[in-house]
């Protein structure tokens, strides 16, 4: 007759561990389903949220092309001679013909950034709703394989009781073949059909120290426990780098919708909590919108963000007109940048009338 090891012993714990309602393999089927509905009420949600703002960014751009069409020619049939007394007396500046080459030139770059957003957000509509449908792939897988799991389990306590009863007629390999399914090795397979087929030589000894609650100084209800929280404990999610930009981006009043997944790897690529924060609260502090970063996303981590800034606008430019040509701060470092300027200067030109656009 054997003896009852520390190693059977826990070869018995695993596996009246599984009998139960608190089975490892249900627990963690359980944890996997919360997680895959998380994921798909949260996609449901984005996916509302992407197409509500495709359908306004296409009504933007429908809006811009022809109110800016009937502003043009609105523009085209003024005359300032017509107004220039009371223009005059009232001190308006008012030039139709600069207003109609600012609108000619900002239109189109406005219509396409607009046709940009549009774009990504398609682009990103595609990925979430791939991510819903896994999700929700997931969710009925799982339903099918707890159904088997709980078909598994209830002939393992079949097998159990006919053990413990005494009556057990079931050959070794109808025993090793369902707990292959639980996933036990070849070893652990083996020991416990011979536990089972011959329960005299330590299944009824575990048995009854379950039932006298002394079962390695702890109570089942302890010893079960444990082997759940291991469990869980190996399935429990963290906090991803990922989530922790969104949460921050969200903190900053972005909406991360706006970004593609490319664009957040790129950024977790290069990240630094404190270079994104300092470098979005300065560009709200010079009235920068935000989706200057949007659009650039290589300005969230720039470290040199702040000073190209600053010395663009001790040289006279607006921020506005830095919104409107967010390349020159990719394109130079500021140590490039600051000899563009040297150059302009040297050459007898003014920076602040020179289009950033021609740095």
């Amino acid at each position: 007759m054997k003896m009852l090891t520390a190693e059977i012993t826990k070869l018995l714990d695993k596996l009246y561990n599984l009998r139960g309602e608190d089975s490892v393999i249900l627990s963690k089927m359980e944890k996997e389903k919360e997680a895959a509905t998380e994921t798909k009420e949260r996609t449901t949600e984005e996916k509302v949220k992407l197409q509500e703002k495709i359908e306004s960014l296409t009504e933007e751009e429908r809006v811009l092309g022809e109110e800016g069409e009937k502003l043009l020619t609105a523009l085209s049939h003024i005359k300032t001679d017509d107004f220039k007394i009371v223009l005059e007396k009232l001190k308006i500046d008012f030039n139709p013909d600069r207003l109609s080459e600012d609108v000619s030139q900002l239109l189109p770059k406005t219509i396409d950034r607009v046709k940009d957003e549009t774009n990504k957000a398609k682009d990103e509509l595609v990925k979430v709703e791939s991510e819903m449908n896994s999700a929700i792939a997931t969710i009925e897988e799982l339903a099918i394989r707890k159904d088997e799991a709980l078909e598994n389990q209830a002939r393992l306590n079949e097998y159990f009781e006919l053990a413990l009863n005494g009556n057990i007629n079931i050959t070794r390999d109808s025993i090793t073949s369902l707990l292959e399914k639980f996933d036990f090795n070849e070893d652990e397979r083996r020991e416990a059909a011979k536990l089972m087929m011959f329960p005299e030589d330590a299944l009824y000894d575990y048995e009854e120290k379950i039932k006298n609650n002394v079962l390695s100084g702890k109570s089942i209800s302890e010893v079960l426990a444990e082997a759940k929280e291991n469990i869980v404990e190996e399935v429990k999610e963290t906090k991803s780098p990922k989530d922790e930009l969104i949460s921050l981006l969200t903190e900053l009043g972005f909406d991360y919708l706006d970004f593609t997944s490319n664009d957040l790897e790129k950024v977790l690529a290069n990240y630094n909590e404190n270079d994104l924060r300092k470098n979005v609260l300065y560009a709200q502090s010079k009235d920068l919108k935000l989706d200057l970063f949007i659009d650039n996303v290589e300005l969230l981590y720039d470290k040199e963000f702040e000073e190209k800034v600053n010395k663009l606008i001790e040289v006279g430019k607006e921020p506005f007109d830095i919104y409107l040509n967010p390349n020159i701060l990719i394109k130079y470092n500021k140590n490039d940048l600051d000899n563009t300027i040297n150059k302009l200067i040297n050459s007898g030109l003014d920076p602040k009338k020179v289009p950033l656009i021609a740095y």
